[in-house]
């Protein structure tokens, strides 16, 4: 018996749609990431990418448990001397751009390097609930009723 390896040429990439509102931010970056590297289909091969093409909408409205919107700090280095730069996952949430927060997330749960920059341009993260991807067709999948703990159901029971 041989190991199966994927060439290019089979390679069949899908394209799948997900709403982030009121998933929470960790659980659902660790799914995209599978996609994205392709580890959920049988002919998966470490070395292609041959993961799907992930789109996702309302980004903006993810969840963080616990205190992480005040805890979570995000750092960057300008290249000067003592340019270290810090902020917090709530104030990046609460400005211009806070899918960053949920494309962060993932970025960091891919390998580093060239495949892992290929396989992260699969992905398309968008704060509202439009995106320019229906000529695709992608796939709705339902992050939400794969498990409870995917929605913050704390908040949810409490409710």
């Amino acid at each position: 018996m041989k190991t199966y390896s994927a060439k290019a040429s089979e390679i069949e990439k899908k394209w799948v749609v997900i709403d982030a509102e009121g998933l929470v931010v960790g659980r659902l970056a660790a799914l995209i990431a599978l996609r994205l590297r392709g580890k959920h289909k049988a002919t998966y091969t470490p070395h292609m990418d041959c993961g799907d093409n992930v789109v996702v909408i309302n980004a903006a409205k993810v969840l963080l448990t616990g205190n992480k919107l005040k805890d979570k700090v995000y750092y960057h280095h300008t290249g000067y001397i003592g340019g270290i730069k810090e902020r917090t996952a709530g104030a990046i949430m609460a400005g211009k751009f806070p899918e960053r927060v949920l494309e962060k997330a993932v970025e960091r749960m891919l390998p580093r390097g060239p495949l892992g920059r290929k396989q992260l341009s699969n992905l398309r993260v968008y704060p509202g609930a439009e995106h320019p991807h229906e000529a695709q067709q992608p796939q709705k999948v339902d992050v939400a009723s794969m498990n409870p703990k995917n929605t913050n159901y704390r908040k949810t029971k409490a409710a």
